[in-house]
């Protein structure tokens, strides 16, 4: 049955009014912090997961508390944080529906160590039986799922030297951009692969305004030697916005190993945070400034010198 027969139009008037209050008092609690030239500490995962839930949650449990001794505000980890399959069919086995037993622990970290948490990409239950969603969670310090981002660009490459990845085999895209405000500015959500296709990242942030892109990844080891650092700091430096990006690091298995090397990249394209061992498992801390990125738009106005947003045909130029 259809929503609209279920909902009368006044009540669903009535619920996006909520929403809109909500997300205003966020907006303007956020707003207060960089008014007043605060910067907030975050710290960026670096880990190699495995096949194992138990012991991937032991370790994200570990970090989040080393983090919480440092006066991290908001952790980012990386994707498949909880899970990464040694063999075919697994991560099909194991996926769950955002509010199942897995997300509820990490749920519960968060709201333990009353910090905000980045957990991305998820493996959560997909549309039928033969496809999961690759899921970007994320949790503030009560521990509520505040938004989701299903990863829109799946990994179906031939990866040169190394062997052919089908992601869609078992996963099922999302269509729909996500933003959400954070104590450390208005977040752009997406997911590994994502990074290659620079027209998502103008959206968010020319669209959506966005003021910190997070893009938790999984890189192969041969396409992050080639590819990694520059086409993040690419991103950052073409929407001018602070790039955070958590790394799966080393071997997972016999068949699958990550690049690694975890990182905070400024708007100027500048790297602010890195752990000193590409491999080790960890994290690296850094301060947002917002304020930082109201000086680099400023002195280089790219969003007032943009035509292509209005103007595509060649005849206007």
């Amino acid at each position: 049955m259809a929503w609209s027969s279920l909902v009368t139009r006044n009540t669903l008037r009535a619920i996006s009014a909520v929403g809109s209050r909500r997300l205003l008092r966020r907006r303007r609690l956020f707003s207060v912090a960089a008014a007043a030239g605060m910067t907030t500490k975050v710290g960026v995962v670096q880990m190699t997961s495995t096949n194992d839930l138990e012991a991937n949650y032991l370790t994200c449990s570990r970090l989040v508390k080393e983090a919480a001794e440092k006066e991290v505000k908001m952790l980012f980890f990386p994707e498949s944080f909880s899970f990464i399959a040694a063999k075919e069919g697994e991560s099909l086995k194991i996926a769950e529906p955002l509010d199942g037993p897995i997300m509820r622990r990490y749920c519960s970290l968060a709201r333990e160590s009353n910090m905000w948490l980045s957990l991305g990409g998820f493996q959560e239950k997909g549309p039928d039986e033969s496809r999961l969603f690759n899921t970007h969670v994320l949790v503030d310090n009560s521990g509520k799922i505040i938004n989701s981002y299903r990863k829109i660009h799946l990994f179906d490459v031939d990866v040169p030297g190394s062997m052919v990845y089908k992601e869609s085999n078992t996963t099922a895209p999302g269509n729909q951009l996500v933003v959400e405000e954070s104590p450390i500015g208005r977040l752009g959500l997406t997911v590994c692969y994502d990074l290659r296709f620079p027209e998502l990242y103008q959206i968010l942030r020319f669209k959506h305004q966005a003021q910190v892109i997070l893009v938790p990844s999984a890189f192969t080891k041969i396409t992050g030697e080639a590819h990694w650092d520059i086409l993040l700091r690419a991103r950052a430096i073409e929407t001018q916005c602070y790039v955070i990006a958590a790394a799966q690091a080393g071997k997972h298995n016999e068949k699958r190993e990550s690049y690694g090397d975890s990182v905070i990249i400024d708007p100027w394209g500048t790297v602010v945070a890195r752990l000193s061992d590409r491999l080790s498992t960890g994290f690296a801390v850094a301060e947002i400034d917002l304020s930082k990125i109201d000086s680099v738009r400023t002195k280089m106005p790219i969003l007032m010198h943009r035509v292509f947003d209005s103007c595509w045909k060649s005849s206007c130029m």
